[in-house]
């Protein structure tokens, strides 16, 4: 998922410091009304005596629910006379008693007030801040229980947004990792005060403005741990303001990002103005402190809106950009630069890619959304030319030095909209033989769809971080000409609900 400042989707699913919030399911989720489990069970227990159905059903009732599945966001769902039904915690197999919380035209929110049947995949969360955090959704689900949920997700999407059911659908074994945990190589970290206003860095408990501490994370780098256990006892120290709210320009965020194979470390500061209060003092603290850090950095952020990073970046000291390694290949990156947050499953991913392009040296292929250009460098070696497109005029610059770095002179990187070079490459005599898309979460643009179609390459490989989208758009090209050979899920993000897949279209005609 090579998505260069795309900052709606690192910043507020993946990052999670832009205050998230587990209610918010595929629409936003209502609110309780607001009564106890006691009154709402005196009430359920009356209309249970009645017979509830789907339709009479309303906030407050009690049910019970066989759980059939987990939900796109970590929620069980199951199925009350015939409605949906999605119960945050809840897990596959398990019987739950349940609150109805809200009622809504196509689905029933409720809470768990009761297990008659546990799930044996059931475990006990490792972090002790879990269930505040917001940051995870399947921490109390072996990690068997995960990958066999994520796979459950992919049919399901197919099977709901494509009309492709059960044997029907290639599905591949998910792809997870031996160690799912200490796997993040980068935290965005809130800055500001916790419970007795002591100093935190850390994400906001969902729906709230409680700052809740996770630099002991179980999925972050224990390099970064230490590392921003260390810089807020530096800001600490200095007395720097802290929060969103503080007056001054005060420290809003902090960003570490680790190299795993060297242990280099970037720091990036967020503050809504600059210079940062005791700005000099933080950085000599911090170098004295933290050696492991190579570059501090200020973003200067004084929007309120949920994106971590301003406009613009100041380098305070050190190396501008942090070379990181992903396989054979090395990247240089800046502080904004987007790069996948899970080295080890980057690399089974885009070795995914590779098969499905199914390259032989002689094949030209397109990367239609190549962000800092990394699918395209992986399979340049294997192809006779690689052109990227990308919007993002900056990323198109990262890609053009990172081909630079790693001497892949077949590769060329265009800024623009693929929807609208393909056909322009077409009528000079450019066709790709492959085209490679990984779009954001929304999904490919309908534009870039039909022009897939009228190019007609003989593969066209699909990465998305998204299996709603990914079935929607697949259903497309269906009904276009061309069928799906295989897909693969990634366990990209242990712990958390999301599943990457690599998807690989053919024409029906070859």
């Amino acid at each position: 998922m090579d998505k260069q400042h795309r900052h709606q989707f690192e910043n507020k699913r993946l990052d999670r410091t832009a205050k998230p919030n587990k209610k918010n399911y595929e629409n936003a989720k209502p609110q309780s009304d607001g009564r106890s489990h006691k009154q709402a069970g005196i009430r359920g227990t009356a209309k249970e005596k009645q017979g509830l159905s789907a339709e009479t059903v309303a906030a407050g009732d009690r049910i019970v629910v066989t759980v059939k599945r987990i939900g796109i966001n970590g929620e069980g769902v199951g199925y009350f006379r015939r409605k949906a039904v999605f119960i945050e915690g809840a897990l596959p197999g398990e019987v739950v008693k349940a609150r109805v919380t809200a009622v809504e035209a196509n689905r029933l929110i409720a809470e768990a007030v009761e297990h008659e049947k546990r799930s044996p995949h059931r475990i006990t969360p490792e972090c002790p801040v879990y269930e505040s955090c917001g940051g995870c959704q399947l921490q109390h689900l072996s990690y068997a229980g995960q990958l066999a949920a994520k796979e459950e997700l992919v049919r399901e999407a197919f099977s709901r947004y494509a009309g492709v059911d059960g044997a029907a659908l290639p599905l591949r074994p998910i792809l997870g990792m031996d160690e799912p945990w200490s796997y993040r190589n980068k935290a965005q970290l809130q800055a500001g005060r916790g419970d007795g206003g002591r100093p935190v860095l850390g994400l906001y408990e969902p729906g709230s403005r409680r700052l809740v501490d996770i630099t002991g994370c179980a999925v972050q780098h224990p390099v970064v741990n230490a590392a921003a256990a260390k810089v807020l006892h530096v800001v600490e120290h200095l007395g720097v303001p802290l929060g969103e709210r503080s007056r001054g320009g005060g420290l809003r965020t902090v960003v570490l990002r680790v190299a795993p194979d060297t242990g280099e470390l970037q720091l990036t500061l967020v503050a809504a103005a600059e210079p940062l209060p005791q700005q000099d003092r933080i950085v000599a603290g911090i170098r004295r402190d933290v050696p492991e850090i190579t570059s501090i950095s200020l973003n200067i952020n004084p929007g309120k809106g949920p994106l971590v990073f301003g406009d613009r970046t100041v380098l305070l000291w050190g190396k501008p950009a942090l070379e990181v390694k992903l396989g054979e290949l090395r990247f240089a990156l800046s502080p904004r630069a987007f790069f996948q947050l899970n080295p080890e499953q980057t690399v089974k991913l885009y070795d995914a890619v590779r098969e499905a392009s199914a390259l032989t040296g002689t094949e030209t292929v397109v990367d239609a959304y190549c962000g800092t250009g990394t699918i395209g460098l992986w399979l340049a070696p294997y192809a006779r030319e690689v052109r990227g497109i990308e919007v993002i005029a900056e990323a198109v610059e990262d890609a053009k030095r990172n081909a630079e770095l790693n001497g892949r002179t077949n590769t060329s990187f265009y800024a623009g909209k693929a929807e609208e070079l393909l056909p322009r490459w077409q009528k000079q005599g450019f066709r790709p033989d492959v085209i490679v898309a990984d779009p954001p979460r929304t999904g490919c643009d309908p534009r870039l769809l039909r022009t897939i179609v009228e190019t007609k390459p003989k593969r066209f490989v699909y990465v998305s971080c998204n299996p709603s989208t990914l079935a929607k758009d697949c259903r497309i090209l269906m009904d276009s000409g061309f069928r799906i050979e295989w897909l693969q899920p990634v366990d990209m993000f242990p712990h958390t609900s999301h599943v990457e897949c690599c998807s690989l279209l053919v024409r029906k005609d070859k």
